[in-house]
């Protein structure tokens, strides 16, 4: 009798997982994947979205066709419950599921109590609806333009985002022929320019400082958020900015039905694994991308995070499929990458221009560490996009 695969999740850790495995056995294993969106989003552009630049068909493919083509079964579900004991998941519409092996990619949601009035007076980009969201206050901003705050709130992770859309912002200011009217500020709880919640690398913090300088955004460092009222964002050190438009990138969370299952996850939703993405309690339990927890190894004076989408999240899945595969086959499971050795490859786009971020390992110590800045790195970002979609609707997971 085959093996019987479960992922929760169709985006990057759960479509890489899912048909990694398929590839890994040659079709000989029943993979069926579970997710509550049925098209695949590519996160990387959610920073052009508000702009107009992208809107949601440009960067997002329905998974049932690209599922059916490679023999995985979907189910338009949410998942609200696991059993690892008698090896079962429970949906929201009361069906439940068995398996052999689960791969838990259930992605994030946005912590949005992170500071009283955020969800109510700011905008995000972190989900495709709070995207489009800031897309409509965009273009209401335009009509009646102002001064912009844009910030990383305290235990945020995701400050490559933070930066895109700062750049980007400044950028289209320019554009309109606002750039000498509206001060731009961007708060930050990293202890530096450039600490991207990896720890920084060489000379970045100067580049980024740079970058500011050249753009007249005032920065403001090592800093949380105390709340936000409409129009006025209150920092932790009582600096008031006023503001007509304001983005916050906010902490992630797991998902609340993992912290139901004993020994799974921890508090804040995230699944405890091993270098193997083998969940530490339970072997035929994995987890991958950001429902992977991942300890910070530093303290700083404002909380920051750890980012863990897109490149982070498939090497977790590829890592988590080998041992599956090996599992299913009566090995050992041997596929290790400690996160912090996963190598950083990020480009960080800013409107017309940006930086490439190269790093021999996510997180320090490291040998190897440089940012490349320039226009190339926009047009880096513009075709990998275009590659990345064109390799995971088709299924190409085994190509870089």
């Amino acid at each position: 009798m085959r093996k019987r695969v479960l992922v929760l999740g169709a985006n990057f850790g759960g479509l890489t997982a899912a048909l990694a495995v398929r590839h890994e056995l040659h079709g000989d294993v029943d993979v069926t994947v579970v997710a509550p969106d049925d098209h695949f989003l590519f996160n990387p552009s959610l920073i052009w979205l508000p702009f107009g630049k992208r809107d949601r068909e440009d960067i997002t493919f329905p998974v049932i066709p690209t599922l059916e083509e490679h023999g995985i079964g979907f189910v338009h579900e949410a998942a609200v419950a696991v059993d690892p004991v008698q090896r079962r998941v429970t949906l929201a519409d009361g069906r439940s599921l068995v398996y052999d092996y689960l791969v838990i990619a259930t992605g994030y949601h946005n912590k949005t109590d992170v500071v009283p009035g955020f969800a109510e007076n700011a905008y995000t980009i972190t989900t495709l609806p709070e995207a489009e969201r800031a897309g409509a206050g965009w273009k209401r901003y335009l009509e009646d333009p102002g001064d912009i705050v844009i910030a990383a709130s305290q235990s945020a992770g995701c400050f490559g985002a933070a930066y895109e859309f700062l750049f980007n912002t400044a950028y289209q200011l320019k554009k309109a022929g606002l750039k000498k009217d509206v001060k731009l500020s961007y708060v930050t709880s990293e202890p530096f320019l450039g600490h991207f919640g990896i720890g920084g690398l060489p000379h970045g913090e100067q580049l980024l400082g740079m970058f500011l300088k050249k753009e007249g955004i005032d920065a403001h460092i090592s800093v949380g958020l105390d709340h936000i009222d409409d129009g006025m964002m209150q920092l932790a050190d009582g600096t008031r900015l006023p503001f007509a438009y304001s983005m916050v990138v906010p902490p992630f969370l797991g998902q609340e039905f993992l912290k139901d299952t004993p020994d799974l996850a921890d508090e804040k939703g995230y699944v405890r694994v091993r270098d193997t993405y083998q969940s530490e309690k339970y072997d035929d339990v994995y987890a991958v991308g950001v429902a992977a927890a991942v300890d910070v190894p530093w303290q700083t004076p404002t909380p920051v995070g750890i980012p863990k989408t897109g490149f982070p999240t498939e090497q977790m899945a590829h890592t988590a499929a080998a041992n599956i595969a090996a599992q299913i086959r009566g090995e050992v499971p041997e596929a290790r990458k400690e996160f912090g050795d996963i190598k950083a490859v990020c480009v960080m786009d800013a409107g017309n221009n940006g930086v490439v971020i190269l790093a021999d390992k996510m997180l320090p110590p490291r040998k190897h560490g440089v940012l490349i800045p320039g226009p190339q790195a926009h047009l880096m970002k513009l075709g990998f996009e275009k590659y990345f979609l064109w390799k995971m609707k088709n299924g190409h997971v085994q190509l870089p």
